[in-house]
């Protein structure tokens, strides 16, 4: 059992590697700039169901983004990392200042995200709830994949795809939310991603 150790020690590194790709030194922003003014774009859609790895995917609406990355996590476990490799919590208005960033305390876990503050919130917490959120990010391709990996925080991100509905034959499910207004489990956006870009100034 000489190889234990080695085998140990890669798998270690493995699982390392990718918790960190792509999230290495975070971008930086002077404060009291919105860096992603506008509110996501939600639309009906025409797009009919399809099936990917074994799961039905139901478009329920168009859904194009840009905002600010306030967190990163990669995952690897669970039934959920066999469609979506990466969770990107994201904010924009005031939510992607960094005068309002920096007095808040922001984090991501177990397929949430997480902000916290100190004494008095920097904006009023209703906002706060309404422009961030946490998404998961379903890439449609390789390349898109490739993307979503590498994004760091406090790049400005572009996203366009579908809010979709996950169902499998077992009667698993996984729903996109609609709105922007709620928070808490079942809050966040469920991401059919067939386009990226990533702005790092």
């Amino acid at each position: 059992m000489r190889w234990f150790p080695a085998l140990c020690i890669a798998l270690v590194v493995y699982g390392a590697y990718h918790r960190f790709v792509g999230t290495g030194t975070s971008v930086s922003h002077p404060t009291g700039v919105i860096t992603a003014a506008d509110d996501p774009l939600q639309s009906s859609t025409h797009a009919a169901a399809f099936q990917y790895h074994g799961y039905t995917i139901e478009p329920l609406a168009d859904f194009q983004i840009t905002a600010r990355t306030l967190s990163v996590e990669h995952y690897s476990t669970g039934r959920e990392s066999d469609l979506s490799p990466v969770d990107l919590a994201l904010g924009w208005g005031r939510m992607s200042d960094s005068a309002v960033l920096k007095q808040l305390q922001i984090s991501q876990g177990g397929r949430f995200y997480f902000w916290r503050y100190e004494n008095e919130p920097p904006i009023p917490v209703p906002e706060i709830i309404s422009h961030s959120a946490n998404m998961h990010m379903i890439p449609a391709d390789v390349s898109v994949e490739n993307k979503l990996r590498a994004v760091r925080q406090g790049e400005i991100v572009s996203l366009s795809g579908y809010l979709v509905k996950i169902t499998a034959g077992d009667g698993w499910h996984w729903q996109s939310s609609l709105t922007r207004e709620d928070s808490g489990a079942g809050a966040c956006e469920v991401i059919w991603v067939q386009q990226v870009s990533v702005n790092s100034q």
